[in-house]
C-alpha cells in the first residue's frame, strides 16, 4: 500500500487542490513523499541501492529538501541499461500498465505504472487541462496518438476525469480530423503543435474557417515549440494555445502546464519535484538562472525517477503567478541541451532558427534544418518551404526571399547560414513529433 496522502478530485473543489497549498504545507507534503520514494526505491531497485551506495547515502540521510542535491542524477541512458524491467519498485503482478517512449534507435525506454500510479496521472491531467480552461462542458479532441505514446492515453483520461466528452481521434487522417471538429461541435482539442499547424493548413484547403467552429482552446506538446509559433497558433485558428509540459520517462504529460496567464509551465510539485542544475557543473542553481530541469518523481510506485535529468533548458520563476497558484512555474522549455550544435563557434538551438522564421514570415512556413560536416566543421542549411503566396518562378524573386530569410536568421544567430528555398508542398507533414532537424554529420 502506499504511504502517501493524495487530495482526491481536486478540479471538483479548487480551493482545496494541491495547486494552492500554502507554500509550507506543500513543502512538509514534498518532505514526507521524497522521503518515502527513496526508501521505496533503495530497497527495492538494485540500480539505486548501488547507486547510494556508491555515493554513500542511505535513505535516512534525507532530512530536508536540501538533503536532495545528495541523491545520485539519473540520465535517459539508466533507463535503456535497465531495459525492460530493471528499474520497476513494484512486482510485475502489481503492474497494470506499460507504456515506451517513441525512440527511432536502439531499444525504447520502457516505463511502467500500478493502479495508483494511473490515478496520479489522471489527476495530474484534469488539473493540466483545468489550468487550460477546460471542463465537463466541453467536447475534447484527441489527437495525440495512442498506444505505447504516452499522449493519447494522458490526455484521454484527464479530459475524461472532468467529465468532459472525449473524442479519441487519435493522430493522422487530416481532412477526417477537420469533420469531427465540424460535426462534433469540438471545442478543445489535444495534440503536437506542428500537428496543429498541419491541421490548420488542411483546413485552409478545405475552406473550412477555424474561427467560425466553437473550438476555443488547444492544448499541444510533446515536442518544443516557441512563444511566435504559439501566436501564429491563436491568430490562424481563433483559440487560445496552452502548453503542456511532461515527459515518459517520468509519467507521461501531465508534469506541468499553462494556466489562463499563459506565462510559463506550473510544474504539479506534489508528485514532481523540480530541480534546476548547472548542465556542466552539476551543481543546483538558484531560482531564476537557466539551466537543466530535473524532476524527481514524488509518489511513482512502479518506477520511481531520482533526480532524472530531462536535458530541458529552462529556469525557475521566482514571482508568484497572478492565478493564484502556489506551485512553482518554469519558463517556457523551447530547447534541450542536447539539440544544440556549434556552428563556427556559436551555440545554435532549433527553436532560434524558428523564430527567425517566424519573425519574417508569420504564416508559419514548413522548414527543415540540416547539419552536415566538412574538413571537421559542422556546417547548417535552413530549407524553407514557399507558400502559394511566396511561390514563384522567376530567379530573382526566389533569390529576394533567399536574402530575406538569410538577413532574419542572422539576426538572430549572429552568424549567416545557408539558406535554400523549397517549392510548396515538398516537405513531408507531420502527424505527431516534428522532425525538424536532419543530422547527416556521421555521412561526411
Amino acid at each position: 500500500m502506499s504511504q502517501y496522502k493524495r487530495m482526491e478530485n481536486p478540479m471538483f473543489n479548487p480551493v482545496s487542490a494541491p495547486d494552492y497549498l500554502p507554500p509550507e504545507k506543500l513543502r512538509e507534503l514534498q518532505t514526507e513523499r521524497f522521503a518515502f520514494i527513496i526508501r521505496r526505491a533503495y530497497e527495492n531497485v538494485p540500480f539505486y541501492r548501488k547507486r547510494m551506495d556508491d555515493k554513500n547515502v542511505k535513505p535516512e540521510d534525507f532530512r530536508t529538501l536540501d538533503d536532495v542535491k545528495k541523491l545520485p542524477f539519473t540520465i535517459k541512458a539508466d533507463l535503456r541499461d535497465t531495459y525492460p524491467f530493471g528499474l520497476f519498485a513494484s512486482p510485475l503482478k502489481d503492474i497494470v500498465r506499460l507504456h515506451a517512449s517513441s525512440g527511432t534507435t536502439g531499444k525504447p525506454i520502457v516505463v511502467a505504472y500500478t493502479k495508483s500510479d494511473l490515478d496520479v496521472w489522471q489527476e495530474t491531467m484534469m488539473r493540466t487541462m483545468a489550468a487550460a480552461g477546460v471542463s465537463k462542458d466541453d467536447i475534447v479532441q484527441v489527437a495525440f496518438g495512442y498506444g505505447l505514446f504516452t499522449g493519447g492515453l494522458g490526455a484521454h483520461y484527464g479530459a475524461e476525469g472532468l467529465g468532459a466528452t472525449v473524442i479519441p481521434a487519435s493522430g493522422g487522417n487530416t481532412e477526417r480530423q477537420i469533420m469531427l471538429m465540424k460535426d462534433f461541435g469540438v471545442t478543445a482539442v489535444a495534440c503536437t503543435p506542428s500537428y496543429f499547424v498541419h491541421i490548420i493548413e488542411v483546413a485552409e484547403k478545405m475552406g473550412v474557417d477555424l474561427h467560425k467552429l466553437p473550438l476555443r482552446r488547444g492544448m499541444f506538446g510533446a515536442e518544443p515549440w516557441t512563444e511566435e509559433m504559439r501566436r501564429h497558433i491563436e491568430e490562424s485558428a481563433g483559440i487560445r494555445a496552452f502548453d503542456i509540459y511532461g515527459l515518459s520517462e517520468i509519467t507521461g504529460p501531465g508534469v506541468g502546464a499553462a494556466c489562463e496567464c499563459q506565462c510559463g509551465l506550473h510544474i504539479f510539485e506534489d508528485h514532481y519535484y523540480p530541480e534546476i542544475i548547472d548542465p556542466d557543473t552539476l551543481e543546483v542553481l538558484p531560482d531564476g538562472q537557466e539551466g537543466e530541469l530535473v524532476l524527481s518523481t514524488l509518489s511513482k510506485m512502479a518506477m520511481p525517477m531520482i533526480r532524472y535529468r530531462t536535458r530541458d533548458l529552462t529556469s525557475i520563476m521566482t514571482e508568484r503567478c497572478a492565478c493564484g497558484r502556489t506551485i512553482r512555474r518554469i519558463s517556457k522549455i523551447s530547447h534541450r541541451s542536447d539539440d544544440m550544435f556549434i556552428i563556427r563557434g556559436v551555440n545554435v538551438f532549433p527553436s532560434q532558427i524558428e523564430t527567425a522564421i517566424l519573425n519574417e514570415e508569420k504564416n508559419l512556413p514548413h522548414y527543415k534544418i540540416i547539419l552536415t560536416r566538412s574538413h571537421g566543421l559542422d556546417n547548417v542549411e535552413v530549407d524553407i518551404e514557399m507558400t502559394q503566396e511566396m511561390f514563384s518562378d522567376k530567379v530573382s524573386a526566389i533569390e529576394s526571399l533567399t536574402a530575406r530569410f538569410s538577413h532574419a536568421i542572422e539576426k538572430v544567430l549572429g552568424i549567416r547560414v545557408a539558406v535554400k528555398m523549397l517549392p510548396p508542398n515538398s516537405i513531408p507533414r507531420s502527424e505527431g513529433k516534428a522532425k525538424r532537424v536532419i543530422d547527416r554529420r556521421g555521412n561526411n
